[in-house]
């Protein structure tokens, strides 16, 4: 039988806690394992239960998400868990930032149980849970005048037009379907791009080809 995931709950107000709770105690294959009402606390119960996920609130008292953020995966690399951001608004630079830091996605707090329930499994498994129009929009306001040659040029063609695909949101076996390639493929050329940027994972890929003008609006 395999483990349940066991998550930890981050967040200053004890009814989200408690809602939260709820909803991922219902699932046979997720556990919460632990809470905690601000970032520095959050440090330490990861540290003490060493979760799965943990479901990090961006605003907090004391330390916040991103700096909770910060230091477990400076301190744990890559024995860190998987996080999650949670946030009331989509566009807030909090979000935009807790994501540099190295956050795995962000899930909006008005999310369905359904969409919460999901989350939780799509960061677990390694993949990113981001927006793209979301991301887009923050990673706008942070290009600073940098162009897609400034990326590209790191990255042969392949390399550029699969990482454009996980922009999107794709999964390794989406990817894999568009290119015609297998999975074990697409995840090569997921790795060769994250190894070529520099990215710790997915995300900072994700928000590098954003920020620098790789993903096309619309």
């Amino acid at each position: 039988m395999t483990p349940a995931l066991r998550v930890v709950l981050a967040d200053d107000e004890q009814m989200v806690r408690t809602a939260l709770r709820a909803i991922l105690d219902s699932e046979p294959d997720i556990e919460v394992a632990g809470e905690a009402a601000d970032g520095d606390e959050a440090v330490s119960v990861v540290r003490r239960l060493r979760p799965d996920v943990v479901l990090m609130d961006v605003r907090m008292p004391r330390v916040d998400g991103i700096r909770a953020t910060e230091h477990l995966l400076a301190a744990q690399g890559e024995a860190a868990p998987r996080i999650l951001i949670l946030t009331t608004f989509e566009n807030d630079a909090y979000v935009y930032d807790a994501l540099r830091a190295g956050a795995h996605g962000f899930l909006l707090k008005r999310a369905t149980a359904d969409e919460l329930i999901a989350g939780v499994r799509v960061v677990a498994r390694g993949d990113s849970l981001l927006f793209p129009s979301a991301v887009r929009a923050l990673a706008a306001r942070h290009a600073g005048g940098r162009r897609a040659r400034e990326l590209t040029a790191r990255l042969t063609g392949r390399e550029v037009a699969v990482l454009r695909l996980m922009a999107r949101g794709l999964t390794n076996a989406e990817i894999a379907d568009r290119c015609g390639v297998s999975t074990a493929t697409a995840k090569t050329h997921v790795a060769a791009v994250l190894g070529k940027l520099g990215a710790r994972d997915r995300t900072q890929a994700v928000i590098l080809a954003y920020e620098h003008g790789v993903v096309a609006p619309g």
